[in-house]
């Protein structure tokens, strides 16, 4: 057989191996989110933005998990391509670490100053008491949603994608059945509203961490952290790990501050602004999913190529990968504009919402190609080569510097309409496509982890 032909397929075959589980996780979460929002949506337009708001907290703090996950994914896909099992375990120990205390400052500060958090978003009095309903019962998860990203991350590394498909498949139904039982108050269950939401999300995401915990000491003891020795780093160690994996975290949690202080912008517009926003980004998100898993593809990937010393095919591999990230992200903007305004029916919403929305749903779609691109480059190939300062200039500067002044700019300079602000703000994914493809051209990004002094 054709060495190039069978080296091409054993690379889509992986890429597939490896996004598609990412993409139906994601697929699901998105799913359960557009589904929470439709459930959500029948009390009215104030619990819509109650709960978009309260879960603020939770995005910033999903986003610093994901930054933990994406600075280990850097090692551990490395590691694993030079199977050096004892850094693994070390790299596990941080990240449960790490991720586990920004989740406990999270959740200390949402059940003690949950009025002080929603008043930084809104002073409308329902959906202010709304949010703290659900905002004190929520903040439970985010421990069980530290331990559960990092298992599943090491999992993905190791050539399992499936199995936090699968537990995740059962978390997420349970957190729909939950949804449905305590927001209406179905049979013997008491009607509960938005707080019924987020018991459910609660008792789901504890489940899913068990399961997990389970899993992995019966059947992956590679991953299974076993003794004292994978939480003692010596400071060589933390000298070669926190460089690489700091920017990561940094750039995912300021990425998320930029995001939340968008929705700031957007809240000074009005309830409906946030309410078609939240509608629209429920709806828009089913069609990211699919850049996610390739993203994550590039990641794992590219970090393996490197591990081994492929260095040739790891470049390779890394402009197969923009290439691909185009071509799909056209292809979902072409299938979101097409029919994901229609979805907006499902919402109880006033038809003035429900037409902002779609407006927005179309900016959405046009700019998913660049959100692709973005996606391979700044959390596949930069990272997977641990370039992760690069690619936080990337991120930081297309959100800091061109996004958030046009978001302000749009609301409180030229008091435009909500779809046109959106419009500003996406000019932060056409500013970082030029930032990161630059990069990639110099051929700088790529450096080899596995080995320090």
């Amino acid at each position: 057989m054709d060495k190039p032909i069978s080296e091409k397929r054993e690379f889509f075959t992986k890429l597939v191996t490896i996004a598609l589980p990412v993409v139906f996780q994601s697929l699901l979460n998105n799913s359960l989110s557009f589904v929470d929002t439709v459930m959500i949506g029948q009390l009215g337009e104030e619990s819509i933005a109650a709960v978009a708001l309260a879960n603020q907290i939770f995005f910033l703090i999903s986003l610093l998990f994901f930054g933990v996950c994406s600075g280990s994914a850097i090692f551990l896909s490395q590691y694993w391509g030079a199977r050096n099992e004892t850094n693994i375990q070390k790299v596990l120990g941080i990240s449960i670490t790490v991720a586990g205390a920004g989740a406990l400052v999270f959740t200390l500060a949402s059940l003690f100053v949950p009025r002080q958090i929603m008043h930084i978003f809104t002073t409308e009095t329902m959906v202010v008491e709304s949010g703290i309903s659900y905002l004190k019962i929520v903040a439970i998860s985010y421990l069980f949603t530290a331990i559960s990203q990092v298992l599943a991350t090491a999992l993905r590394v190791i050539n399992y994608a499936k199995t936090p498909l699968k537990v995740a498949l059962v978390s997420l139904s349970l957190n729909a059945l939950g949804n449905y039982l305590l927001i209406f108050g179905i049979g013997p269950f008491p009607e509960l509203g938005v707080a019924g939401a987020a018991i459910a999300t609660a008792i789901s995401r504890g489940i899913e961490v068990v399961v997990l915990l389970w899993i992995v000491y019966k059947k992956h003891p590679v991953i299974a952290i076993k003794s004292k020795q994978a939480f003692s780093w010596n400071r060589q160690f933390l000298k070669h790990i926190i460089p690489t994996s700091l920017p990561v975290i940094l750039n995912e949690f300021f990425w998320a501050l930029g995001i939340t202080t968008y929705k700031i912008a957007y809240s000074h517009i009005g309830i409906e602004a946030i309410a078609s926003i939240n509608v629209a980004e429920s709806v828009g998100n089913l069609f990211f999913v699919v850049m996610m898993g390739v993203g994550n593809a590039a990641l794992i990937m590219i970090g393996v190529k490197i591990g081994e010393k492929q260095y040739d095919l790891a470049r390779i591999y890394a402009k197969r990968f923009i290439i691909t990230s185009l071509l799909v992200g056209i292809a979902m903007g072409i299938l979101e504009a097409s029919i994901a305004p229609s979805f907006t029916h499902f919402f109880h919403i006033s038809e003035y919402v429900r037409q902002l929305a779609s407006y927005c749903i179309y900016i959405h779609a046009m700019l998913l190609p660049f959100k692709s691109i973005n996606m391979v480059i700044i959390v596949g190939i930069l990272r997977s080569g641990g370039d992760t300062k690069y690619s936080m200039f990337a991120e930081m500067f297309g959100v800091w510097a061109v996004g958030v002044p046009l978001a302000f700019l749009g609301v409180f300079a030229f008091h435009l309409p909500i779809f046109e602000v959106y419009i500003l703000v996406g000019m932060e994914e056409i500013s970082k496509v030029f930032i990161g493809l630059f990069r990639i051209k110099r051929g700088t990004w790529l450096n080899d982890l596995t080995t320090f002094h």
